[in-house]
């Protein structure tokens, strides 16, 4: 699998990434087993985790089968922190619990670093300066070997990276930002791309695949039996995408499919995975077969004729301020 660099840093990361959202929770041991060496045999290196992934358990998973099935050194692994179940306060982004989360995640991996470690989330109770300054003591104590952020708005990343620029030799320059980016999910086109192309962030889209719904998988009102829609707690995750809208984007990836000879699938991945300032879509496959199905997007590059047809039909309504107001 073809490699790129994480942003402006010197890690190469595989063009697809592995999520483990559902490991431990609906993925057993055995899935799991199956889907990392699936990536691993295909040239996949990025795996991207969490710490509240099944309340550890992902991790834990994850670690177990570093330990024997895929050496780890030719992993590249990505977790988060700052995420808390707490109903009253989702995100602690404070130094003391992100240090202590991070160390905590070490020792369900198994191992004594990460390669790259995000904040999981914005938090306004605590100062920027001290949430980030836990990425900088992760990196120089060798804990993490890159930092990056996730679900940071556009003035919030902006903010984030030129703060941790402004001070390149004791800061450590944010790598990465995590994202919903897909044919149905295009706002970070508004303000979060730009400001991660400007300042040398690589953007690893989550639910590149909207959900699930660009499979196909969901017209005509079809729910499948053991789809996440059919899920009792994922369900309400992927019911917004399931509108008229949708299914007009959907439609048209499906037409470019049959066109091309190929899936609704690669079309839907190979249209994120190519977008500018994408470093690579992490997916969430349930088993074996639906990854090795999404690894054989690698083969495909879309024409430009078919770029620009999904780009219109798919087209977010950006106006004032993004556009110039004499233009509206």
């Amino acid at each position: 699998m073809e490699q790129r660099h994480l942003g402006r840093t010197g890690l190469r990361v595989s063009r697809i990434g592995l999520g483990t959202l559902t490991w431990g929770r609906d993925t057993d041991e055995h899935d799991a087993a199956d889907l990392l060496k699936t990536f691993w045999e295909a040239g996949g290196n990025l795996v991207d985790t969490a710490d509240v992934y099944g309340d550890g358990e992902a991790e834990y998973l994850l670690g177990q089968l570093m330990d024997g099935l895929v050496p780890r050194r030719d992993l590249v692994i990505s977790t988060k922190a700052g995420s808390v179940p707490d109903p009253d306060r989702r995100v602690d982004g404070s130094r003391g619990h992100l240090l202590s989360a991070l160390d905590a995640s070490l020792a369900r991996l198994g191992t004594d670093h990460v390669d790259v470690w995000h904040l999981h989330s914005y938090d306004p109770a605590t100062p920027l300066e001290e949430t980030l300054q836990a990425l900088d003591i992760a990196v120089a104590s060798g804990r993490a070997r890159y930092a990056g952020v996730a679900d940071f708005c556009g003035w919030q990343l902006a903010r984030a990276a030129t703060w941790q620029l402004a001070a390149p030799g004791s800061r450590a320059r944010l790598a990465s930002t995590q994202m919903e980016y897909s044919l149905l999910q295009r706002g970070v086109e508004r303000e979060v791309l730009p400001a991660a192309v400007d300042t040398g962030i690589g953007l690893l889209p989550s639910s590149p695949l909207g959900r699930g719904v660009l499979t196909g998988k969901y017209r005509g009102g079809a729910v499948p039996p053991d789809s996440r829609g059919a899920s009792e707690h994922l369900a309400p995750f992927v019911e917004p995408y399931l509108d008229d809208t949708a299914s007009r984007i959907v439609d048209a990836v499906t037409t470019a499919a049959d066109g091309l000879a190929v899936t609704a699938l690669q079309v839907a991945l190979a249209w994120v995975r190519d977008r500018p300032g994408v470093a690579a879509p992490v997916v969430g496959a349930r088993n074996a077969r639906q990854l090795a199905a999404a690894l054989s997007v690698e083969a495909l590059s879309l024409p430009d004729e078919i770029c620009r047809a999904l780009d219109d039909v798919s087209a977010p309504v950006h106006r004032y301020p993004d556009h110039d107001w004499s233009t509206l």
